[in-house]
C-alpha cells in the first residue's frame, strides 16, 4: 500500500523535476548555459528540430521550434505553481511522447532511452492520474472552496 502522504509529496517533486527539466531546455536553445552547453543557441535548437520531423517541409521548422518552446515554457510554469495539474500533466505526457517518437525517427530509438524522454513521459501521465497535489494553485483553490 502506498502512503497517501508520501505520494501527495511526491507530486511536488514530480511537478517541480518536470518543469525544471522544461525551462533548463528552454534556456538551452537560448544560450543561457554558454556555447558548448546543451543547444547553445537557437539555430541548433531549430536544426534538432528538423532531424526529429524529416517528414515536415524546412518551412515549417521555424514556427515549430517556437511553438515548442512557447508550449515547454507555460507547462514548466504551470506545472510549477500546480496550477491545473492533471489537464497540464497529460499535455506533457503527450508532448514528450510525441518527442520520444520523433526522436526514435530522427536519430534512433535508442536515443529516447538514452535521455530518459519516455520515463518523463511516463512520470508525466502519473501526475496527471494523482488526486491532489499540495503546495499548488490548484490546493489553494480546493481549500478556498471549502
Amino acid at each position: 500500500m502506498i502512503n497517501p502522504r508520501l505520494a501527495q509529496y511526491a507530486t511536488i517533486y514530480l511537478r517541480l523535476a518536470l518543469g525544471s527539466a522544461y525551462l533548463s531546455s528552454v534556456a538551452s536553445r537560448f544560450g543561457v548555459f554558454g556555447a558548448g552547453r546543451g543547444w547553445g543557441n537557437f539555430q541548433n535548437f531549430l536544426a534538432y528540430t528538423a532531424k526529429l520531423n524529416p517528414f515536415l517541409p524546412l518551412s515549417f521548422i521555424p514556427a515549430l521550434g517556437w511553438i515548442v518552446t512557447i508550449v515547454e515554457t507555460a507547462l514548466a510554469v504551470l506545472l510549477i505553481i500546480g496550477f491545473q495539474i492533471r489537464v497540464t500533466a497529460f499535455a506533457s505526457g503527450v508532448m514528450l511522447i510525441l518527442f520520444a517518437i520523433g526522436m526514435s525517427l530522427g536519430v534512433g530509438v535508442i536515443s529516447p532511452f538514452d535521455y530518459s524522454v519516455y520515463t518523463a513521459s511516463a512520470a508525466s501521465f502519473l501526475l496527471a492520474a494523482c488526486n491532489q497535489s499540495p503546495l499548488s494553485v490548484d490546493s489553494l483553490k480546493e481549500r478556498t472552496r471549502h
